[in-house]
């Protein structure tokens, strides 16, 4: 260690500078691990249980490219923890995927998983017809794959919110405290507005305008992934208390 002058408080900085980056590191690769499990157990379960793809390629390109990258990128650049020198001392030996984060990228990418076979499903049934039927349109088919595509998306951008701290609830860290967090899930919901509302991308993408229910549908289902973060925080922070 190298110290840039003669004053011993500089290792104490640096050591909370030095912890702060390595959460940030981990808050990034973490939900990155999680949506993408999302998307893997999305299109491997509808096969398993004999669905058409939820999501084509063009679909799943644009998620890894805009969706996921723009949260994570901002998530590495989240603020400093006041708190973080009160945690005990991380163990060299630890594994990236210790203190829960495995368990959350299992948990919470199945939880993006199921939400997207659900909104899939209920763009069939919206318009009277199951998956398994023989004579589906090709329309509706593209109305249940933008209503997976519209769900996942809101799932993975929303529930980024909920990776400012492991612990914390979304109103302790404050919602609005990350500008660049903030401003990635309104870039990303923007891009996927005008990627439903402009013709030539909507061609493109194979994705079809939604109705009102359809909306509500996709709006409801991107919040679930926050209650249960919440939920799962609040469950964490009552075990540590006891």
């Amino acid at each position: 260690m190298i110290l840039a002058d003669d004053n011993f408080s500089t290792i104490i900085s640096a050591i909370e500078q030095g912890r702060n980056i390595y959460n940030n590191i981990k808050k990034s690769v973490v939900f990155l691990l999680a949506s993408n499990v999302g998307e893997v157990v999305a299109m491997v379960l509808a096969i398993l249980i004999g669905l058409p793809a939820p999501l084509i390629a063009t679909q799943l390109l644009w998620i890894n490219l805009i969706t996921d990258s723009l949260p994570a990128i901002a998530l590495g650049m989240d603020p400093e923890d006041p708190d973080v020198m009160q945690q005990q001392p991380r163990n060299p030996k630890e594994s990236f995927f210790a203190q829960g984060a495995g368990v959350r990228i299992i948990l919470d990418g199945s939880v993006i998983g199921l939400l997207t076979i659900f909104a899939f499903w209920f763009g069939y049934y919206e318009h009277g017809f199951s998956p398994y039927d023989n004579a589906v349109p090709e329309s509706v088919h593209e109305y249940a794959r933008t209503m997976s595509f519209m769900t996942i998306v809101s799932c993975q951008l929303l529930y980024s919110i909920t990776f400012r701290h492991q612990l914390k609830s979304i109103f302790k860290t404050g919602i609005f405290s990350n500008k660049y967090l903030v401003g990635a899930v309104v870039i990303g919901l923007l891009l996927q507005l005008l990627v439903m509302g402009i013709p030539v991308l909507q061609k493109a993408f194979k994705l079809q305008m939604l109705d009102i229910y359809g909306w509500i549908n996709v709006l409801v289902l991107g919040l679930v992934p926050i209650v249960v973060n919440e939920i799962v925080k609040a469950i964490a922070r009552s075990r540590k208390t006891q």
